[in-house]
């Protein structure tokens, strides 16, 4: 199996399976190489870009301290009360904005977004966008301007 690369549909594809890799990871504590090796036999994986998921799979159950960390501020409730769905679309979308700058912020907010419309609450992807676009304000200034 090869990455595919920037191919957009392929990075698609990895952030989907690496949100309910992230999803299981955080309800059961399964491990993330156990998760990755089931979702490669399990899944139809030729079109995903295999690096791009293996790194968000791996890379943000290291650093979710961080993350959260850069996502709180940002919130108009609890932590705790986020949804899980919810927390591990704005954990990728974090990541993404804190340590790919190869990823344009539009596509970061975007991507999350589209994450929430097809996994989350009816109107998660609001409060997605609404998070994402604050956090990209702080942590991507120079790219905005």
């Amino acid at each position: 199996m090869q990455s595919q690369g920037l191919n957009p549909s392929a990075r698609r594809k990895a952030r989907r399976f690496a949100l309910q890799g992230l999803y299981e990871w955080q309800m059961s504590g399964n491990p993330s190489w156990e998760i990755e090796a089931r979702y490669r036999v399990e899944n139809a994986m030729h079109k995903v870009d295999l690096d791009y998921f293996h790194e968000l799979l791996h890379r943000i159950p290291q650093i979710t301290e961080e993350l959260d960390a850069l996502i709180t501020p940002h919130l108009d409730r609890e932590f705790q009360t986020l949804d899980p769905v919810e927390l591990a679309t704005l954990r990728i979308g974090a990541y993404e904005l804190k340590h790919r700058l190869d990823v344009p912020y539009r596509v970061v907010i975007n991507e999350g977004i589209e994450l929430a419309k097809v996994f989350g609450a009816s109107e998660s992807h609001r409060y997605i966008n609404g998070v994402l676009d604050k956090l990209s304000a702080s942590l991507r200034q120079l790219e905005q301007n």
